[in-house]
C-alpha cells in the first residue's frame, strides 16, 4: 500500500511538473520595437531575461520606425492581440494613455527607483499622475561635426552654431566629386522622420505649427525661411538621394566619414564615438543643435519606452519585462557589452553620475543638458495651443505631419516649389484642425 501511495505520488508531481513547465513553454511575449542600434543590443541581452524566467519565450518584431508606428497603432487601436510590448514615443504615450490602450505601470519593485528618471523624461511618459511608459532610451538633437575637417579648412564650430554658421560650414566642406558632403540630415517623409528636423528648425526661425485659435501658421515667413534653409542645404550639400535617408542612413553616412556635419539625436553619440562602430570616432565634436532667432524649440525631446498595450494577453510578465530593459542594472549590462559609450541613454540621473560612462561619454553633459533644457510646454517664442517640440501633441497629428512631410519630401526631389507646398501644406493643416474640432 505504502509503495503504491509512493509511485501514485511521484505520478502526481511528475504530472503537476509537466503542467508548469508547458505552462512555462506557452508563456510567450511579442515585443514590437524600431530596429535602431539600442533595440538590437535590448534583444541580445535578452537572453538574460530569459534565463531569469524559464520557460518564456521572447518573440521579436523589429521595423523601421515609420512601418512601426503604423503596425503597432492599427493593431492596439482595433483592439488586436499581436503585441505585449510597445515600443512608443513622448507622442504616444500620452495621448494613449488618454484613450485607455496602454496599462498604467504600478507597484514597480523598489530597487527600480522611479525617482532616478530623468524629469523630463518622466513627465513625458506620464498621464493624470502615473506612468504609463517605461524609458528605454531619451534624447534631443545635437550638431555633430568633424573635427579634423573644421581644422583642415580653418574652421571653428562655435559654442552656439547658427543655422547660418551651418550654411557657411556646409558650403566650405562639400566635396562632391570627391563624395564628401558639407551635411546629411534627415531626408525621409514621415511625422518623425523629416518632420522631426524641420519642425525644430522652425521654433528656431520663430514659427509654430498653430496659433493660439488653432490656424495654421505654415504659409508664413518663418516656416518659408526655415524650409528653404533646409531644401538649400540637403540639394547644394547634402548626399544624393537625401529624400530617402532618415536616422539610420545618416547615421552609416557620418560614421562611414561621408559627412562633415549632421543634425540629429543624441543618442547616435554612442555609437560615433565608438571605435568598434564608427570609422571616424577620434575625430567627433558635438555642439548644441542650430539656432536662429531664438534657442526655444531649437532641440528636441523623444523618448523611445516601452509599454503594455490593453490587449496584452500576459500583462503580469510584460510589466515585468519592461521593467528589466529600463532598470539601473539594464544600462549597467549594456555599458559591459558594448562599451560604456554606447551604454543606453537618456533616462537616468545614475547613468550620467557613473564615473565610467562620464569617462568614456565626452559628450554625456552635453547630451544631459540638451534633454534638461527641453520645454514641450513652451515649444515657440510666440504663444501655442499645443504641447510637444518636434510634434502637435494631438491625435490627428500623425496624419498631418506623414502628409506634409511628403509634401517637404517632393521638394526635396525638386517636384515641387516651397512657396507652393507651404500653401498646400497650410490648406492641408487647417482641415485637419477643423474636422478635429479644435478650430471654431
Amino acid at each position: 500500500m505504502r509503495r503504491l501511495f509512493l509511485v501514485m505520488s511521484i505520478l502526481v508531481l511528475s504530472i503537476a511538473v509537466g503542467c508548469v513547465h508547458g505552462a512555462g513553454k506557452s508563456a510567450e511575449l511579442t515585443i514590437a520595437t524600431v530596429n535602431n542600434a539600442d533595440m538590437f543590443t535590448m534583444k541580445s541581452l535578452s537572453s538574460n531575461f530569459e534565463a531569469q524566467h524559464p520557460g518564456v519565450k521572447l518573440n521579436w518584431v523589429m521595423l523601421d520606425e515609420n512601418v512601426l508606428r503604423q503596425r503597432i497603432t492599427t493593431d492596439v487601436a482595433m483592439g488586436g492581440e499581436q503585441f505585449d510590448v510597445v515600443t512608443i514615443g513622448s507622442y504616444e504615450a500620452q495621448i494613449w494613455a488618454k484613450k485607455g490602450w496602454l496599462e498604467p505601470v504600478e507597484n514597480l519593485p523598489a530597487n527600480y527607483d522611479v525617482d532616478d528618471l530623468l524629469k523630463p523624461v518622466r513627465e513625458g511618459l506620464s498621464y493624470d499622475g502615473k506612468l504609463y511608459a517605461l524609458p528605454f532610451y531619451g534624447e534631443s538633437s545635437l550638431t555633430y561635426y568633424r573635427k579634423d575637417l573644421f581644422a583642415k579648412m580653418g574652421l571653428t564650430m562655435p559654442d552656439h552654431p547658427t543655422w547660418s554658421d551651418i550654411d557657411r560650414f556646409a558650403a566650405a566642406l562639400t566635396d562632391k566629386p570627391a563624395g564628401k558632403y558639407g551635411i546629411c540630415l534627415r531626408g525621409k517623409a514621415g511625422w518623425g522622420a523629416n518632420m522631426a528636423l524641420v519642425s525644430t528648425m522652425v521654433n528656431a526661425y520663430g514659427g509654430r505649427w498653430f496659433d493660439e485659435n488653432w490656424q495654421a501658421t505654415i504659409d508664413t515667413p518663418q516656416w518659408k525661411n526655415a524650409v528653404g534653409e533646409y531644401v538649400k542645404l540637403l540639394t547644394q550639400y547634402g548626399p544624393p538621394g537625401a529624400n530617402s535617408n532618415n536616422f539610420n542612413e545618416n547615421l552609416a553616412l557620418f560614421a562611414g566619414g561621408s559627412c562633415a556635419m549632421w543634425i540629429d539625436a543624441t543618442v547616435a553619440a554612442g555609437i560615433l564615438f565608438n571605435s568598434q562602430e564608427s570609422t571616424i570616432s577620434h575625430e567627433v565634436g558635438v555642439a548644441p543643435a542650430p539656432i536662429d532667432v531664438t534657442a526655444k524649440g531649437s532641440h528636441w525631446l523623444w523618448v523611445w519606452s516601452l509599454g503594455v498595450p490593453y490587449t496584452s494577453k500576459n500583462k503580469p510578465l510584460a510589466m515585468q519585462f519592461i521593467a528589466w530593459a529600463t532598470s539601473k542594472e539594464y544600462i549597467s549590462a549594456a555599458g559591459e557589452t558594448r562599451g560604456w559609450a554606447s551604454a543606453t541613454p537618456g533616462t537616468r540621473y545614475s547613468t550620467y553620475a557613473n564615473p565610467l560612462y562620464r569617462q568614456a561619454a565626452p559628450f554625456s553633459g552635453i547630451v544631459l543638458d540638451a534633454i534638461e533644457t527641453t520645454d514641450p510646454d513652451s515649444p515657440s517664442m510666440q504663444a501655442v495651443p499645443y504641447t510637444g517640440i518636434q510634434f502637435v501633441a494631438i491625435p490627428e497629428f500623425q496624419a498631418i505631419g506623414t502628409q506634409i512631410g511628403q509634401i517637404i519630401s517632393d521638394v526635396l526631389a525638386g517636384n515641387e516649389s516651397v512657396d507652393s507646398a507651404l500653401v498646400t501644406a497650410q490648406a492641408l493643416a487647417n482641415r485637419a484642425a477643423r474636422q478635429g474640432g479644435y478650430q471654431h
